[in-house]
């Protein structure tokens, strides 16, 4: 039988955002996923929900961020994320590289590429408006 996501609608807010990433954090301490992949989780969550919410939603207050998540199996398990703000949405490859000498003093892309570093997957959907990510997680040492 398939697990089920869990859907919240989230305001544009970065602090209903960091109270779902609070919230996050407890599922994952009590499915004892180590500290590693909770800070990995944590921070390509936060990066996601600022991004729908400042980016794509422009801190429009009448506009919501929409999540689904799940958890599959135990540990070694996996979180699966969905994310979708109300934006028009972007083109992820027209983001210059952060790495890149002439945009090291820029700001821009550095959120794109820590979501990438830190979860397994990371994929865009629709115009650019839906993120969906996913982390497998690695038995606590």
């Amino acid at each position: 039988m398939a697990v089920p996501f869990i859907e919240v609608t989230l305001p544009s807010d970065t602090t209903e955002a960091r109270r779902f990433q609070d919230t996050i954090e407890q599922q994952m301490i009590a499915r004892k996923v180590g500290d590693r992949d909770i800070f990995n989780v944590r921070l390509a969550l936060e990066e996601a929900l600022v991004n729908a919410i400042k980016h794509g939603n422009q801190f429009d207050p009448n506009k919501r961020v929409f999540v689904k998540y799940r958890f599959l199996g135990d540990i070694p398990g996996i979180f699966e994320i969905e994310i979708m703000d109300q934006g028009p949405g972007f083109d992820p490859s027209d983001v210059p590289d952060p790495t890149a000498v002439e945009n090291l003093e820029r700001p821009c892309g550095r959120g794109l590429m820590l979501m990438r570093h830190y979860m397994t997957e990371v994929e865009y959907r629709g115009s650019g408006n839906e993120v969906v990510m996913s982390k497998v997680f690695h038995k606590p040492s």
